[in-house]
């Protein structure tokens, strides 16, 4: 019987390999037409979850901003409270040392009567005091045009002006308030520039008799970083709070300029300090010179001259007075509450 040849490559073996081409084509049709559909599901998952992370930080940005107004706010009075805490811890010791003179047989009559006497000396100078206001032109005082409806104070912190002036400091920062009875908004910077009260950065404080007495508090224990020099200080209240419809004057407080060479100084201020319509400066400059430096050494003395010679030459040119003390103690009689 006669063998048959068996072929290698059969129709039926060739029909199975096509086929299998065939599905792998298929698949390969499948996944290429279905991958765009998957990646566009993808990306709009993922647009959706960035939006919501973008909201999420938008309203978390919001509560920051809420609770960072709140802590300055708070900040704020833990500073003003600090400062009544340490005027009456002064009162205090003030009292003590009354009691604990010398004289120890003096009795409470005795401290209570030296009281009065005190008392109705400080009121006869307060009455003189103002029997010579009200001899000067109105809207003059002690020669300052007090016509100024915003007053801003720019006050040297510096180590020289805390350690030597400090108590004649706030006595004259409580005058130029009493000079101005009734003004629209009041604030107060150091020479750096630096806000007493953070919370009003910008903007004026509303003017009443809290605030003025929580002005003095404050200024009690109040000593941010000095560089010994008020051109920032100036530069800075002018460029933020100078307007054509205020009439604003500012007051610096200082004892030295450290800083280089003055007729810069006096170009950056006349050329943001500019000239109205009327003829006058947007701000009057006032300043007074506490003589702090020349208690010093003769060879520390330069700085408090060129104070002298910048702020002379500011309130010439800007409207204001020039005020050089010749002492750095307060009276007494005024510095006590």
């Amino acid at each position: 019987m006669a063998r048959r040849d068996i072929q290698p490559f059969s129709l039926s073996f060739l029909d199975a390999i096509a086929c299998g081409f065939g599905a792998i084509l298929l698949l390969l049709v499948i996944t290429k037409y279905t991958e765009p559909m998957v990646l566009e599901r993808t990306t709009d998952t993922l647009r959706t979850q960035v939006e919501e992370q973008q909201q999420l930080a938008r309203a978390l940005r919001s509560q920051v901003a809420v609770v960072s107004t709140e802590l300055e706010d708070r900040n704020d009075e833990i500073s003003r409270r600090e400062g009544e805490l340490a005027r009456l811890s002064n009162m205090l010791s003030d009292v003590r040392g009354e009691f604990d003179v010398s004289d120890q047989d003096a009795t409470v009559a005795n401290i209570l009567e030296r009281r009065l006497a005190a008392t109705r000396d400080k009121l006869t100078r307060d009455l003189d005091a103002l029997q010579v206001f009200d001899s000067e032109p109105t809207g003059v005082v002690g020669g300052i045009p007090a016509d100024s409806e915003y007053i801003i104070f720019i006050i040297d912190t510096s180590g020289s002006m805390v350690n030597y002036a400090w108590p004649l400091v706030l006595e004259k920062v409580r005058e130029t308030l009493e000079v101005y009875p009734d003004v629209k908004g009041i604030q107060v910077m150091n020479d750096m520039g630096q806000y007493m009260f953070s919370r009003y950065r910008g903007r004026w404080i509303p003017d009443s008799k809290a605030r003025r007495t929580a002005i003095v508090d404050m200024l009690r224990t109040w000593t941010p970083f000095s560089n010994s020099s008020p051109v920032e200080g100036i530069t800075r209240a002018i460029s933020t709070f100078y307007s054509s419809d205020k009439k604003i004057s500012l007051y610096v407080f200082g004892d030295e300029f450290t800083g280089g060479s003055i007729q810069p100084v006096l170009n950056a201020v006349n050329k943001i300090n500019r000239v109205g319509p009327d003829g006058n400066r947007l701000v009057r400059i006032h300043a007074v010179g506490f003589p702090v430096m020349f208690q010093q050494d003769p060879r520390l003395q330069e700085s408090g001259d060129r104070f002298a010679t910048l702020m002379r030459l500011l309130c010439d040119e800007h409207g204001g007075t020039f005020i050089g003390l010749d002492t750095t103690r307060a009276r007494q009689a005024t510095y006590r509450d």
